[in-house]
């Protein structure tokens, strides 16, 4: 079953999609693994074809289209192939609403045409050491001096970290408020002293993308870099988060589509007791269980797509799709490596990195029990 979600204009961006990941990423990729990071080299080349900032006005040089089924398009060619080093979807889908939408316009002007051509990449700091899901209890801190705001504090786990120019820093800007209140979003550029990254974070999976630690030693941030309103962080992070977690069930549905193909094709050609393992009941079983559920789950995560199109998609119904996606990529990943056998603990065979790759899927975003959380407290309890 596939719904009707995708028009003739968005499967032409998908031969665009298809066709530059062919060239520019797919012979590169498993190099980057190695490397820990993917080079500058391929955003700048991304930026040429239109693949950043498709929904960025076009007098900044973006797409001009408010439309997030091509970033979904997008996001699906990209988990296709397993470029999971390639921070196109942190960029597009998480960055470039607070940017779009919060910039003024002379922070516009500085930003955004750099955004879309891929010379300025970004990223976002919300996670701390001490923190995790718990955005309420972030302790990094900026104080207001003169023309400037001076930050100091430290994060972790930060995608695109160390090759991001642009960064937007969750701080807290009145240490008096409580909870929630008194934060805001402050965005850091390369060079500013003070700012300094850690560690390329080494990981169980998704080795190519980069994942830093990110520290700010009374780095001065100037006023205008402050984005959106003071003190309104939270509620600006609030108005973002589902799109980004969208973002993660739409990776987490193609993810298991194409590990379920893989697998089909693996079984089929496979033999065992002189017959393919793909013939006998278990292998079937398996098979239609994954394949059912992999199908409700596309279901479910196409209607997200469509209500973010039309503005009607809830915080609820957002983790929902985070949370269920996620879960199923993990169940998809291990019960397909399963049927491998032990040449699914091969990396020569793509379900091993699919099966590393899954598993931070659950946690980021906001981990599932903070998704449970969301969902349980819309039902009163």
């Amino acid at each position: 079953m596939r719904t009707s979600l995708y028009e003739a204009e968005h499967e032409d961006f998908r031969q665009t999609v298809r066709t530059f990941l062919e060239k520019d990423v797919a012979p590169h990729h498993d190099q980057w693994e190695r490397d820990g990071i993917v080079p500058r080299d391929v955003w700048l080349a991304g930026g040429e074809q239109g693949l950043l900032g498709i929904d960025v006005d076009e007098r900044w040089g973006g797409g001009g289209v408010r439309d997030f089924r091509f970033n979904a398009v997008l996001d699906e060619e990209v988990t296709r192939i397993g470029a999971s080093g390639l921070g196109f979807g942190l960029h597009n889908d998480v960055v470039a609403p607070y940017l779009r939408d919060l910039c003024t316009e002379e922070q516009g002007q500085r930003w955004l045409p750099g955004f879309c051509r891929g010379e300025l990449i970004t990223a976002i700091a919300m996670t701390e050491p001490g923190t995790g899901s718990d955005l309420q209890a972030i302790r990094t801190t900026a104080r207001r001096d003169g023309d400037a705001w001076v930050l100091s504090g430290a994060k972790t786990f930060i995608t695109n970290g160390i090759n991001a120019d642009l960064v937007i820093v969750v701080a807290r800007t009145d240490p008096d408020a409580p909870g929630s209140r008194g934060t805001s979003l402050l965005v850091v550029e390369r060079g500013m002293p003070g700012f300094t990254r850690g560690r390329n974070l080494e990981k169980v999976g998704l080795k190519a993308q980069d994942t830093a630690e990110l520290f700010f030693d009374e780095v001065r941030v100037p006023a205008e870099n402050l984005l959106g309103a003071e003190n309104r962080g939270f509620a600006h992070l609030m108005e973002n988060l589902p799109q980004e977690r969208l973002s993660i069930a739409v990776g987490a549905v193609a993810a298991c589509e194409t590990v379920l193909a893989q697998t089909r094709e693996y079984v089929g050609s496979r033999t065992a007791f002189g017959r393919p393992v793909g013939s006998f009941q278990h292998s079937r079983f398996v098979l239609a269980e994954l394949h059912t559920e992999t199908t409700i789950a596309r279901t479910f995560v196409d209607e997200c797509i469509r209500q973010l199109g039309a503005g009607e998609l809830t915080a609820v119904d957002a983790a929902m799709a985070k949370y269920w996606t996620s879960e199923l990529q993990n169940k998809v990943a291990d019960r397909c490596l399963q049927l491998h056998g032990g040449y699914g603990y091969m990396d020569e065979y793509p379900v091993s990195k699919a099966w590393r790759d899954a598993r931070v899927q659950s946690i980021y975003g906001g981990t599932n029990e903070i998704m449970r959380e969301i969902i349980g407290r819309s039902l009163g309890l």
